[in-house]
C-alpha cells in the first residue's frame, strides 16, 4: 500500500482545530486507559492500522494490560472492562456506526448512567475526533511504523 498523501506535511494550519480537540481531550479528566479505548475501538471498525499502532503503543506505554488489548474487540464477552469503560464502549460503537445503529436509547441510558454531561460530551468529541483521524489516515493510506519482519519473527 502506498500512501496517497502526507497529512502532517501538507495540513499545517488545516490540522489545528484537530490537534486543540486532542488537546481538550487529554486535559478533560477522561482516564488516559479510557482514552485509548475508545481510540483503539473504532479504530478497529474503521479498519485503521495507523491509529491502531499508535494507540495500541500509546496504551501500553501508559501501563495497559495486554490481555485488554488483545480481547477489545469482544469486550461485551469479557469481564475485564469496568461499567464505565463498557457504556463507553458501547457509546463508541453507536455513534462509529452511526448510520447503522441511529445512537440507541439504550446504549445512551449507559453512557449516561456512568459519565456526567461534561464527561458525556467530551467521550462524544474523543469519539468523533478518532472517527475523523481515522476517515483521514485511511483515505489518505498513511503508513505505521513497521518494525516487524517475517525473518525476525523466524
Amino acid at each position: 500500500m502506498t500512501t496517497r498523501l502526507n497529512l502532517y506535511a501538507v495540513g499545517g494550519k488545516a490540522l489545528e482545530p484537530m490537534l486543540a480537540l486532542e488537546a481538550h481531550i487529554q486535559a478533560s479528566g477522561l482516564e488516559h486507559s479510557l482514552i485509548e479505548l475508545v481510540k483503539m475501538r473504532a479504530s478497529q471498525i474503521n479498519g485503521c492500522a495507523f491509529c491502531l499502532h499508535m494507540h495500541s503503543k500509546d496504551a501500553r506505554a501508559a501501563g495497559e494490560a495486554e490481555e485488554r488489548l488483545y480481547l477489545l474487540d469482544a469486550w461485551r464477552e469479557s469481564s475485564l472492562y469496568t461499567a464505565r469503560e463498557r457504556a463507553a464502549l458501547a457509546w463508541t460503537e453507536a455513534l462509529t456506526r452511526i448510520a447503522e445503529t441511529g445512537a440507541p436509547d439504550a446504549d445512551w441510558e449507559a453512557v449516561k448512567a456512568a459519565f456526567g454531561e461534561a464527561e458525556i460530551l467530551d467521550l462524544t468529541l474523543l469519539i468523533t475526533t478518532i472517527n475523523a483521524w481515522n476517515r483521514l489516515a485511511v483515505g489518505f493510506r498513511s503508513q505505521h511504523p513497521r518494525t516487524w519482519t517475517a525473518k525476525a519473527a523466524a
